[in-house]
């Protein structure tokens, strides 16, 4: 019988690149997992809970006998599961759990059986979880990219990213545009711990050397809540604002919201209703009943700019540069940053 398999620290761990196995339950996987693992979990959030129960209750050989007892009958099938995940060539399985006990030591096993070569995680999910706090706390060499409602700041850091730029998308991995509107046409949001752990990854995997550009953020986008020291850092970090016209803004938000119908547009207006005022709310709502979303865009355009001004008197150093984009398209634009902005970090 193969053994259990070496256990290595969280970066070797990462660098392996390997197929990553979460065996921890659904409900634990859900709340939080290291990106791109897989879940195969040895028990169901209900099993879990009765070993821990019988644990505490009974002692720990109570609670290994009734794993076992829970575990036997699905054998065959995560054996099964473990030899569909793809794995090329001779690519070891990096196999994890919480703290790196009992439930990888199991899985990895009973891999070990069907002689497939694989890696544990020292100290499991709970290192990786240390591992992505301590990422939020490093120096950071930030440029943060500001601009009002409608200028297309996603759309141009998408581009700098093609270019070879190094990007971390805050509104792309919490799946929301950081607006009463922002989660409209968009997956659901991940848990924040997920997103605390999607954001140390994209930070890791960023191309040196070089400052990395973020979009300035609020401390919230959406539910997800960007990491103190990550969101402090951004704060004392050197900015440049880019600069459209309002009818380009007009026409860039139409674009990406215009699609979804008036009731969701209804909802999202009235959710904010109190900060427009009742009367740029009613011209809002008016305007969306008759599917003039070009008018309902410019009423609610007063209100975030506000905000904006606002949030952007509050930042610890004020944009450096300003970046009339006027007429230019993304990657018009992403030349022009990528020429002059650069040094700006």
């Amino acid at each position: 019988m193969q053994a259990e398999g070496p256990r290595l620290p969280i970066e070797d761990f990462l660098e392996l690149n390997a197929p990553i196995v979460d065996v921890r339950s659904p409900g634990e996987y859900h709340q939080g997992h290291i990106p791109g693992a897989h879940n195969l979990p040895l028990f169901t959030d209900a099993e879990r809970a009765a070993v821990g129960t019988t644990y505490k209750q009974e002692g720990r050989q109570s609670a290994v006998q009734l794993g076992l007892e829970l575990v036997g009958p699905k054998l065959a099938t995560i054996a099964a599961a473990l030899q569909a995940i793809p794995a090329p060539g001779k690519t070891a399985l990096g196999i994890h759990c919480w703290r790196g006990g009992m439930r990888s030591a199991s899985v990895a096993w009973l891999a070990g059986t069907l002689e497939l070569p694989v890696v544990l995680l020292e100290g499991g999910y709970k290192r990786f979880r240390h591992w992505v706090l301590a990422e939020m706390e490093k120096p950071w060499s930030l440029l943060v990219l500001g601009g009002r409602t409608g200028t297309g700041k996603t759309d141009l850091l998408l581009e700098l990213h093609r270019r070879g730029a190094a990007v971390v998308d805050l509104e792309g991995l919490a799946n929301h545009r950081g607006s009463s509107f922002g989660g409209l046409g968009l997956p659901p949001q991940p848990s924040n711990e997920h997103y605390e752990n999607l954001l140390a990854l994209a930070l890791r995997q960023c191309p040196n050397p070089g400052p990395i550009w973020l979009e300035a953020e609020s401390a919230q986008v959406g539910r997800c809540r960007i990491p103190a020291g990550l969101w402090a850092q951004m704060g004392l970090a050197p900015a440049v604002e880019i600069q459209r016209p309002m009818e380009e803004r007009v026409e860039r938000l139409v674009a990406v919201y215009g699609a979804l119908g008036q009731q969701p547009l209804r909802e999202a207006t009235e959710r904010i209703a109190r900060r427009l005022g009742p009367q740029r709310t009613a011209l809002a709502l008016g305007a969306i009943d008759q599917g003039d979303w070009a008018e309902a865009c410019r009423q609610m355009l007063d209100y975030y700019d506000r905000c904006y001004d606002h949030d952007l008197g509050r930042r610890s150093q004020p944009p450096r540069r300003q970046f009339d984009l006027t007429g230019l398209n993304e990657a018009e634009a992403a030349a022009l940053l990528l020429k002059e902005a650069s040094g700006e970090a």
